[in-house]
């Protein structure tokens, strides 16, 4: 009760996010969207003033839009209510879980996590030979002479390569300018914009995170023994709450799921 006590001086409060989860658009549970994550984040920076606000992240990466989408307004709000951000990389932060952890202020990781990863990336299969080999006929209309680019059922083309390429190369730009905007000075001088990733203790030697730390140790140095801490996660589904899942979710994106996080050992 000493919260509704006028004069009485609260204990500071530090808001901590969980964004743990494959990045991609849509309402897929265990998926990091902007639309999914936007509540949480709301509430986090506006509920009770608190003195800072810690990302607890474990992602593989994912959409580039909604990676963008969710730090740009982690970084609005950190303005808006002048409040420092502070990430906190659990198990993986790469590709755009980098992204995510570069919304912060200062990066915190563990000894073993793995970080980087900053490079884009476009995978599929080819089934032309497949369907040849059981006489299937594959027919496509189209209006316009690019509508069937990269169509996994016809032999690829060079074009279509060149233009994937294109695409992969702006979305890249725009990636590494965002690190650097964010990250600065505090970066080795040497390419680190290849996809490559690295444990927490060498990221650091990289300037691509700031030290080893955990979140709830961290905290308390920075701000009292005595810091509160409210958590936000996404909400789920009465059905998620008594331990069901939709048949749906779990045929839609399971194997995607895996192959984000396969990429980076886990």
């Amino acid at each position: 009760m000493k919260r509704f006590i006028p004069f009485v001086k609260k204990e500071p409060l530090v808001a901590v996010i969980r964004l743990s989860g494959v990045i991609a658009s849509g309402g897929r549970t265990g998926v990091l969207s902007d639309n999914a994550t936007a509540p949480m984040i709301e509430r986090a920076f506006r509920k009770g003033k608190p003195k800072a606000v810690a990302l607890a992240l474990n992602s593989p990466g994912g959409s580039p839009v909604q990676s963008s989408l969710i730090a740009a307004r982690i970084r609005r709000l950190s303005q808006e209510h002048d409040v420092p951000v502070y990430a906190f990389v659990e198990d993986v932060a790469a590709s755009g879980g980098y992204w995510l952890a570069c919304a912060a202020d200062e990066i915190w990781a563990d000894d073993s996590s793995i970080l980087g990863s900053i490079g884009v990336i476009s995978a599929g299969f080819g089934f032309s030979d497949l369907i040849e080999r059981y006489g299937v006929e594959r027919r496509v209309h189209t209006a316009g002479k690019s509508k069937s680019i990269l169509d996994p059922f016809r032999p690829e083309k060079a074009e279509d390569l060149e233009k994937l390429k294109e695409i992969q190369e702006d979305i890249h730009a725009a990636f590494i300018d965002y690190v650097k905007g964010r990250r600065g000075e505090k970066l080795a001088d040497q390419d680190l914009f290849t996809g490559e990733f690295w444990t927490g203790r060498k990221a650091i030697e990289l300037g691509l995170a700031d030290g080893i730390g955990h979140l709830k140790p961290k905290m308390k140095e920075r701000f009292g023994d005595k810091v509160q801490f409210a958590v936000y996660g996404p909400k789920r589904g009465w059905l998620s709450r008594f331990g069901s899942r939709l048949a749906a979710d779990i045929s839609a994106g399971l194997s995607v799921d895996r192959a984000h996080w396969a990429r980076h050992g886990f």
